[in-house]
């Protein structure tokens, strides 16, 4: 493995799948294996297939073993600590590192997706936060471009220096094509943000095609 990075967000439903299968795409084209990887999901379909998943082991360069992308996965679209709690589960990092590098053994780069905002929580004393920690990566924040979006990313920026981690870059996902003064709210993240501007993915824009707009971080 040549690269790993875990993909933060400012919040739920503002793109980290979306910018996460982009970066992997990126990859891809210049000419890496590349991996997805979601550790903790919550939320599957009458098949009980969860959306995110498939939708990053589509755009990796080779579908791994369900097990190692989502090793732990949950039918209610609820907050993950919950849902595990439910199930009767106690989510551990010692499941995703193990995961982690068998993926590592078998691609160049893992794309690891986080759940819902960086600090929310998956079990006692164990966070989203924690996680990233365990796993020692650097981290790619999708800012879901929206009102309130300056304030989740600059706390969430706060969080992970607190932690010791690296930001190594952050991606402007417009979730509100209508938002207004998005070049004035873009170029205000830019001053505050310590971590360079990877891409603006437009509203609608995904696949292959959001890939091309974004520079890889180094």
């Amino acid at each position: 493995m040549k690269h790993a990075y875990f993909i933060a967000g400012t919040d739920t439903e503002i793109g980290k799948t979306h910018a996460a299968c982009a970066l992997l795409h990126a990859f891809r084209a210049r000419g890496l294996c590349a991996l997805g990887m979601k550790p903790v999901a919550a939320g599957v379909d009458a098949a009980g297939v969860n959306e995110d998943v498939v939708t990053l082991v589509a755009a990796s360069s080779f579908a791994a073993p369900s097990a190692l992308v989502n090793p732990y996965c949950f039918a209610d679209p609820i907050a993950p600590h919950i849902a595990a709690r439910e199930a009767g589960v106690e989510m551990q990092a010692a499941p995703v590192l193990a995961a982690f590098a068998e993926l590592g053994r078998q691609a160049d780069v893992v794309v690891v997706e986080g759940v819902g905002g960086f600090l929310v929580p998956l079990a006692d004393g164990f966070d989203a936060a924690d996680l990233t920690v365990a796993l020692a990566l650097p981290l790619i924040l999708v800012v879901g471009m929206r009102l309130g979006c300056l304030n989740h990313a600059l706390l969430t920026q706060e969080a992970i220096r607190a932690r010791g981690l690296r930001l190594a870059g952050w991606i402007a996902n417009r979730v509100d094509p209508k938002m207004s003064r998005f070049d004035e709210n873009l170029a205000t993240l830019q001053a505050r943000l310590d971590a360079p501007l990877l891409g603006v993915i437009p509203h609608g824009i995904g696949g292959a095609t959001a890939g091309a707009l974004l520079r890889l971080p180094d």
